[in-house]
């Protein structure tokens, strides 16, 4: 019995084209992938550089973090600075020199970014192009934060915390030093879900001076002008009451903030974090108020509010509007302090010296007089300023000044040892998070 149907050479030519088609579509598929991928890490870097092929998803590390450095005008070589003292292939950067600053500033920031290869190899530092203009104590500082952090989203890597820094900033421990990482070990340990914001309820000095004053931040509506204005003269008329239908909180403007509450402050899927961002627009010092007063006015990150900025500050008695300048004297409370950072430090400051030579473990480049040729003398001042001589740690060899040689030796990956930073962190960190502390210290 004959079956009916095709012919056999007929059905192959059918088969055949079915295949054909279905290569072409998966191709066409995979095409800008394939094309995507081999441009940002082709098989020579692969080769070369091995840690950089985890490096988008935290390079095997346990936690990473996300760092906002806000420089303004005189600050691109500090900024490039506290780059170079911060930087780990596993954590993401972002600097932003405020609009005001001198257009050759920018591009000086610029040069010493784009200067250090191990940063384009990489592909976790940027610059924001479109700067903004900022206000000091205005809302536009706030907006700024806000700015990064959205940013830092969207790059698609992944981080577990957003710090955010000033360029007169400092760490005090270490990101990977010889294995030995105090920073990521000691958060390793902790739940991802914890921010560390400075807070209190209680105003004080401050209802007067901040809460209850409005103010205009020029910045949000004029090309070149950043100033607090007052709508009225009259200061009694110019105030407001407090809030009644969420409680008000203040405290420290750095802070170090979750995925999830960034997510939250950026996306915001109730209204609260909306609500507060349009009440905080006249407010002074809003920096101050706005990551403190949403956290504790939300139910779903109340509970998860360590009260703690993470930063060694020195401070007149009684508090003057900045805090004191740190300097040599002040080298032993800092370490004694156990904190991840130190602020506030002048432009090139010995005792940053020392912290890179004693705590960092960085080797710092020459400096510009112990070179008789200007030609030598401006490329150690671009090393020095641009960051060429990081901290050495698993990622990057002593044996190489300057370079990071240890693509060599993935094993070394990803591999993280507690050093004495990372035990004195410890220890303060689970001072904060005792039963005794947390709880009592939360929101109140």
């Amino acid at each position: 019995m004959r079956i009916r149907g095709l012919p056999m050479r007929g059905g192959r030519e059918v088969a055949i084209s079915a295949v054909f088609t279905a290569l072409l579509v998966v191709s066409i598929l995979f095409l800008p992938w394939i094309l995507l991928t081999s441009g940002r890490l082709g098989p020579s870097s692969a080769k070369e550089w091995p840690f950089l092929a985890a490096a988008k998803d935290g390079g095997g590390y346990p936690v990473s973090f996300a760092y906002l450095i806000s420089a303004s005008t005189g600050d691109a070589e500090r900024a490039a600075r506290l780059l170079a003292a911060l930087y780990h292939p596993a954590n993401s950067y972002l600097l932003h020199l405020d609009r005001e600053a001198p257009a050759e500033e920018h591009r000086r920031l610029a040069e010493l970014v784009s200067g250090q290869p191990v940063y384009g190899r990489v592909g976790n530092v940027w610059i924001v192009g479109k700067p903004n203009l900022v206000t000091y104590r205005g809302p536009t500082m706030l907006s700024t934060t806000l700015h990064a952090m959205a940013v830092l989203l969207r790059v698609g890597r992944r981080w577990d915390w957003f710090v955010n820094l000033s360029a007169s900033d400092y760490p005090l421990v270490t990101q990977d030093v010889w294995l030995f990482a105090d920073l990521m070990e000691a958060f390793s340990r902790l739940p991802r879900d914890l921010n560390f914001i400075q807070h209190t309820s209680h105003l004080g000095w401050k209802i007067k001076k901040r809460a209850r004053p409005v103010i205009l931040d020029t910045a949000l509506y004029e090309a070149d002008r950043s100033e607090l204005l007052r709508p009225s003269p009259n200061i009694t008329t110019n105030r407001r009451g407090l809030p009644t239908a969420f409680k008000l909180f203040t405290g420290s403007a750095w802070t170090m903030l979750s995925r999830g509450f960034a997510e939250y402050c950026v996306v915001g899927w109730d209204n609260l974090a909306r609500t507060l961002l349009l009440y905080h627009a006249n407010l002074v010092s809003s920096p101050e108020f706005y990551f403190q007063t949403v956290a504790c006015n939300s139910r779903e990150f109340r509970n998860a509010t360590v009260n703690s900025d993470l930063h060694f500050i020195r401070w007149d008695t009684p508090p003057k509007q900045h805090p004191l300048y740190l300097g040599p004297k002040d080298y032993r409370r800092m370490v004694l302090s156990s904190a991840a950072f130190a602020r506030k430090f002048r432009d090139g400051d010995l005792v940053l010296d020392r912290i890179d030579r004693e705590i960092l473990k960085r080797r710092p480049p020459p400096h510009d007089h112990d070179h008789d040729d200007p030609a030598a003398s401006a490329s150690a001042s671009a090393a020095r300023h641009g960051g060429r001589f990081f901290s050495y740690g698993g990622w990057c060899s002593e044996r190489k000044v300057g370079l990071c040689s240890n693509p060599w030796e993935p094993s070394r990956k990803g591999a993280i040892k507690p050093g004495a930073g990372s035990r004195r962190l410890r220890v303060m960190l689970n001072k904060m998070l005792s039963g005794r502390n947390f709880r009592k210290q939360q929101c109140r």
